[in-house]
């Protein structure tokens, strides 16, 4: 399931949507000039969970913890890993960007970022591997996009086994789905290899989501954003 395009334009240029995307592909770019030197910069770089909660082990401060998390977020493992995540930040961001204005869009998405790597770290906070990826702050994003937004329509590719097709979805079957899938995937992963073990961070996905749920609806209860309204999609 890979969404294509949503119904629902935007107002404003999404300036900083496009600036996250592409200080993302900068720093891959800058990853595959290392070669072997990667693994020692993602050591150095990325997110490691036990250096935040067992730092007696690492004499890693809390400063230089809050830095991995925020710098892991604009780190990939790998070409699908980099283009999946910036193909979703594409399709949802631009309309979270023109709800919240350019700042509060980065806040938002860096609170997310961070709410989903210390998620996972808290499932395995012995665990060594290096957290790297903006898929727990886009994921906040898809959250506030199903809180926000319920009435869009996502252009979908579905893969159905050896089938494919395409078809356009109500936004909450799209995201409801996506997360559902996150969450048993998670879920299995705990029950045979572990959160420590290497892999797709599925629970940082879980926690970004719920963080963007449950910020959005504070955001929107207090009168803080301004969503699109219902007239404005494509089509009606």
């Amino acid at each position: 399931m890979f969404p294509l395009r949503d119904s629902i334009p935007s107002s404003r240029a999404p300036f900083v949507n496009v600036t996250v995307i592409v200080a993302c592909a900068a720093v891959f770019v800058f990853e595959l000039t290392l070669g072997q030197d990667l693994d020692r910069f993602l050591q150095a770089a990325a997110f490691i969970p036990a250096r935040l909660f067992e730092p007696e082990r690492f004499g890693a401060g809390l400063l230089y913890n809050a830095q991995t998390v925020l710098f892991s977020m604009f780190l990939h493992g790998g070409w699908f890993h980099l283009i999946g995540n910036m193909w979703f930040l594409w399709v949802f961001g631009d309309n979270i960007e023109d709800a919240l204005g350019h700042a509060r869009y980065l806040l938002f998405y860096l609170f997310c970022g961070c709410a989903a790597a210390l998620g996972q770290g808290a499932l395995a906070p012995s665990s060594t591997v290096p957290m790297v990826g903006a898929s727990g702050a886009i994921a906040g994003i898809l959250g506030a996009y199903l809180v926000w937004y319920p009435w869009a329509r996502i252009k979908t590719f579905l893969f159905l086994g050896f089938f494919f097709t395409m078809a356009e979805l109500p936004a909450p079957v799209f995201l409801v789905l996506w997360f559902v899938v996150q969450f048993f995937s998670g879920t299995l992963s705990l029950a045979t290899a572990g959160a420590a073990s290497g892999g797709v961070a599925w629970f940082a996905h879980v926690g970004g989501f719920v963080a963007g749920v449950v910020l959005a609806y504070w955001l929107r209860r207090s009168g803080r954003v301004r969503p699109t309204p219902r007239y404005a999609i494509y089509g009606e």
